[in-house]
């Protein structure tokens, strides 16, 4: 099935911005975000755009249409339905993260529907939300515009690297540049992950806090900071860089 629809999308250019428009918005929609694995089909998507298959700026479109759509549906129901929405027991499983939501947009509404775009649990929570609070659509508009537009390609970047990488021309050692390419790539990931924990240590406590606790995280966050740009200063040196540098040009520029 897979293999059918990968094959269907590098067909027609049409059905794979329809795919790229409809993931996103059931990613932003509400609650069927909570469920979706978007990130999974849309990094699927990426490699196409990163191997060139399709044009990230059409991509681009589809994804921010896909993502006004949803969120502003979500608002619509939020809105139209708060109180039987406040009531429905899917809703109370997930009364501590509706709350937080709450609180935030109460506390700060435009970083709130900004940035909380950019994370999977409150994704399709806040635009729903919004509509519950009654919050007014000229403190909704500008934030949820400028989110949808810059998620999209956050959104498709790591598929767009799989992709560009794949592309690199063939040598004797392009498997080997493509392993440590993903090396780092999982080094930089964890450098910002430890720094971005210990950002939030006194606010987040999840599976992770008893194995990162603060006064690990003190000494963590740095040295993975410090090994995140260490491994990508150091890979600039390869020799298939150029190639794979030519290859993301390709894809940002046409």
């Amino acid at each position: 099935m897979e293999a059918w629809l990968q094959h269907l999308f590098t067909q027609s250019l049409e059905w794979a911005l329809l795919a790229i428009a409809l993931v996103t918005f059931l990613e932003s929609l509400a609650l069927v975000g909570l469920v979706l694995p978007g990130t999974v089909l849309m990094a699927s998507l990426g490699a196409l755009v990163g191997s060139g298959q399709i044009g990230l700026y059409p991509a681009w479109a589809a994804g921010l249409a896909g993502c006004l759509l949803g969120d502003w549906i979500s608002y619509g129901i939020g809105w139209k339905f708060q109180g039987p929405l406040h009531r429905w027991k899917y809703l109370q499983k997930h009364r501590r993260l509706l709350d937080k939501t709450e609180h935030a947009l109460y506390e700060h509404s435009l970083f709130t529907i900004l940035v909380g775009r950019f994370f999977g649990p409150t994704r399709p929570l806040i635009p729903l939300v919004a509509g519950m609070l009654e919050l007014p659509v000229r403190k909704f508009l500008l934030p949820n515009i400028i989110g949808c537009v810059l998620w999209p390609p956050v959104y498709l970047m790591p598929g767009i690297l799989a992709g560009a990488a794949i592309d690199v021309p063939q040598a004797a050692q392009s498997g080997g540049f493509k392993w440590l390419l993903l090396g780092v790539a999982l080094v930089v990931w964890l450098g910002l992950w430890f720094c971005w924990r210990w950002w939030r240590r006194n606010k987040k406590r999840d599976w992770a806090s008893a194995w990162l606790p603060a006064q690990r995280l003190h000494w963590l966050a740095p040295l993975g900071l410090l090994s995140a740009v260490t491994a990508f200063a150091a890979i600039q040196f390869h020799p298939l860089m150029p190639a794979f540098r030519h290859q993301l040009a390709q894809v940002f520029l046409g």
